[in-house]
């Protein structure tokens, strides 16, 4: 019944966590000075995903003034955005396939997120994936809530039956917010990390491939 999907990206599309890490190993280095307040590792970045490049960099460098810990910010998110748009990252098992199947049917892809700019670019590119959705936006573009970023793509593209998939409580929310249903998938960072019990969903997903069964 939905004409159109609009999905999250960490923790429901692909995981890259481990090239996250990589990325703030490679700015530690430049920046020995620069303690953060935890070890950043692939845990670490699974913990926090989801959140606002603003509010990561208060996490992780509490200490600092604002503008300082955002500039390590978006040192790391330089690295990460080059080399995801040249290798990708782990996509979740029959992603691609499902992907195209949905966009064989008449469904229409769209992707909200909030991640830095030029990060769902590097996604796209990183896996091939541009002729597959038709728009996307993110946080790190637009300075909006997701739900409020939810929404400009619904008024972009002229939606008119749309759900949004996510995996954790902030994707919930985001749907509510836009009012809009919710895709629950649970295979992802909000059960794995511990990022709170997702309560208010339409349906649910133990895989990203029985989203073919949900949109047959």
């Amino acid at each position: 019944m939905y004409d159109s999907i609009i999905f999250d990206l960490d923790g429901t599309l692909w995981d890259e966590t481990h090239v996250t890490a990589r990325a703030w190993e490679r700015v530690l280095e430049n920046h020995p000075e620069a303690e953060p307040a935890i070890i950043i590792d692939s845990n670490t970045v699974g913990l926090n995903m989801g959140l606002t490049c603003e509010e990561v960099a208060k996490i992780l460098f509490p200490t600092l003034p604002f503008e300082d810990a955002m500039r390590l910010m978006d040192e790391s998110c330089e690295y990460e955005n080059l080399w995801l748009a040249e290798s990708g990252a782990v996509l979740y098992p029959k992603v691609e396939k499902t992907l195209c199947l949905l966009k064989s049917r008449g469904k229409r892809l769209f992707i909200v997120s909030n991640c830095q700019d030029g990060y769902i670019e590097a996604f796209l590119m990183g896996h091939g994936f541009a002729d597959l959705f038709d728009d996307f936006e993110c946080s790190g573009r637009t300075g909006l809530t997701k739900g409020e970023n939810i929404r400009l793509i619904i008024s972009r593209n002229s939606l008119k039956d749309p759900v949004y998939v996510g995996d954790t409580v902030s994707d919930s929310e985001g749907a509510e917010d836009a009012g809009i249903p919710f895709i629950y998938a649970k295979y992802g960072f909000g059960e794995k990390f511990d990022r709170g019990r997702v309560e208010k969903y339409d349906a649910s997903i133990d895989s990203f491939d029985q989203l073919d069964v949900i949109f047959q």
